[in-house]
Order: C-alpha cells, then structure tokens, then sequence
C-alpha cells in the first residue's frame, strides 16, 4: 500500500487504496469530498461552467466527442486534432485545485473537464500523455456525480485489466510511468440504462508546459 501526505480531513487516517501491482502509481481515496460539497460543486459546475461539445479526429474522421467539455489553466493543450484554449480558473475550481494540490504535492496548472450527460457519453482507451503535459506528470482526477466504471489496461498487453468503480467525490492520482505503460477508460453503459444515468463531471488536474 503505497501512501502520500494527506489533508487534515476527517478522512485522514483513510490511506488511499493503489489499484496497480506494477509499472506506475494509482491511488484512489474514496470520498475524498464529503458528499455535501461533492453535491455543491457537482451543482455549480454543472449550471456554471461553459461546456463545449467539441469534434475530435478518430481513424482519419472528424466526429463530436460522446461527451461534452472545458478547459482551464495557463497554456493551450492539445489531444485528438483539437486546440483547447485555456479559460481563467474561476474561484471554484481555484479552491478545488488548492486542496488537490496539497494531497498530491504537486502545484496543477490546468484542469480539463468533462460532462458525461448519462450513460452514452463515455471516453476511449487512451494515456495522458501528450506532449504539452510535462514528462512524467501526475494526474489527478476527482469525480463527482453518478458512479461510472474506470478500467485500466496494460498498453503492451490489453488482457491485463484493473477495474473499479468511481464515485461521488473520489478522488485518483495517477503518477510515475502510470501512463507509460497503462492506458484507461471510462466505458458506456448498457443501452437499457444508459438513458437513466445521471451527470457525472470529471476533473483531471493536470502539469502544462508553459513555453
């Protein structure tokens, strides 16, 4: 069980759990936001933040992501053919970031959103590892709204899958070669169910390069 310095909150003596046996740190602190401001930032940034529902470049097409975003921080990013223009941190997520920073130990510079509106929205198998993230940053996602699995896999050998399930107010940090050597996904749900899932908003903190 591997531990990082923690937050002076009620959770405090909960160690994070490591969901990865090898090649990279992942480490899930469940309920890391009381489920009281897990359902105020979960609202304010649902009603609050502009989302954007942006086309990206699969096998050579261009087609609307399953899922709607926002970005915010000190510099461009860009994944997928797309050129996400940062947006000042509003006080929200400042205050957000001030208290992932301090468990983390890592000063974020940028956090990219996504709204995931039920069960059709989802996100593919990939790695955050774009060039405009600094080598070997940690991630740190929080999630809040519906719980969603969120399954890893082995990059060199796709049969090598960890799965949880994410929920209201966790919090995960990925670091070290995590996404050198693991890629991870947030799957759709059942056609029958999809329709009657609720939001889920996640943020990934992330390390920009700023030239």
């Amino acid at each position: 069980m591997t531990t990082v310095k923690t937050l002076e909150h009620d959770w405090v003596n909960k160690l994070p759990e490591q969901l990865l046996s090898t090649d990279g740190d992942a480490l899930l602190y469940q309920e890391f936001l009381e489920q009281e401001k897990a359902d105020n930032y979960l609202s304010v940034l649902k009603d609050t933040i502009l989302w954007k529902h942006q086309p990206i470049k699969l096998f050579g097409k261009e087609i609307l992501q399953p899922r709607l975003t926002a970005y915010f921080g000190e510099g461009q990013y860009h994944y997928s053919g797309i050129a996400m223009e940062a947006q000042i941190f509003p006080p929200i997520l400042l205050e957000l970031k001030a208290q992932i920073d301090k468990v983390s130990g890592v000063q974020f510079n940028a956090v990219l959103l996504n709204l995931y509106r039920d069960g059709n929205d989802n996100i593919g198998w990939h790695s955050d590892d774009e060039s405009d993230l600094a080598e070997g940053s940690v991630i740190a996602s929080l999630s809040l709204g519906e719980t969603r699995r969120f399954i890893f896999r082995r990059r060199d050998n796709h049969s090598c899958r960890i799965e949880r399930k994410l929920s209201h107010g966790d919090l995960l940090i990925m670091r070290d070669q995590t996404q050198k050597f693991w890629q991870h996904q947030v799957p759709k749900t059942g056609k029958k169910i999809a329709p009657k899932i609720q939001p889920r908003i996640n943020l990934t903190f992330r390390v920009i390069n700023i030239n």
